[in-house]
């Protein structure tokens, strides 16, 4: 027995919390009856179950390492968006970002039907380490430098990056563990600049290397083995 939200995860309806959501919306039958209750377990192997009126039933996972290009938004549906991430992919079996990266910023983004590996990767106790790439309007002074590297308090929290530094180029480059909301544009502008251009190179061990903006691959069974080993907590 099983819980539905995890049940319609591992078919690859939806992430876990957005399967529970689905299952509050009144969108998932059991056995012919509406289910409300995110709690309620299930017998996969015996239970009939329905989304929108049509069968759910397990399907392969996939993985896919997307180059997200600037003005694609990372969802699997948004009537205001011009172009999502999910059209840069395979349409089947359907998929979804792991995480969201803001429709202006650029970079490695994982997208995959695989509920279990959605929540490892996104869950705010496992936080992974990512490495972004930053170029600002204006150049940033050794203290305002110095000021990010000690932490900044924004309005939901203290945060200080594992690493930031300038590059070669004139850029900036920050590691942060912290899954928060526009987390890197809001540390710049709390100190007075604005970012230009951001893209995420590296989420833990996997690279953007060999994967051309807007191109994508598939992970090898040996990075999905790594991803699904639950990191120790922060």
């Amino acid at each position: 027995m099983i819980k539905i939200s995890k049940f319609l995860a591992d078919c690859g309806i939806a992430s876990r919390r957005a399967s529970e959501e689905l299952v509050k919306s009144g969108r998932v039958f059991v056995n012919g009856k509406k289910m409300v209750n995110v709690a309620k377990r299930i017998a996969p192997n015996s239970d009939k179950v329905e989304f929108n009126g049509k069968p759910v039933k397990p399907s392969a996972h996939v993985y896919y390492l997307l180059n997200k290009p600037a003005g694609y938004t990372s969802t699997t549906q948004d009537r205001h968006a011009k172009k999502i991430v999910i059209s840069l992919v395979p349409r089947i079996p359907s998929v979804w970002p792991v995480g969201r990266l803001d429709q202006d910023t650029e970079g490695l983004i994982i997208l995959t039907n695989d509920g279990d590996l959605t929540q490892k990767l996104t869950h705010p106790k496992y936080e992974r380490e990512k490495e972004y790439h930053v170029i600002t309007n204006f150049k940033l002074t050794k203290q305002e430098i110095e000021k990010i590297k000690n932490g900044i308090r924004l309005e939901d929290g203290f945060i200080k990056p594992d690493r930031f530094e300038e590059t070669a180029g004139g850029g900036y480059k920050i590691i942060i563990h912290s899954g928060k909301k526009r987390v890197v544009r809001r540390i710049i502008e709390r100190i007075g600049k604005s970012v230009v251009k951001l893209k995420r190179v590296r989420i833990d061990f996997l690279t953007l290397e060999g994967v051309d903006t807007g191109k994508w691959r598939k992970l090898s069974d040996t990075e999905i083995k790594c991803l699904s080993r639950t990191p120790f907590p922060r």
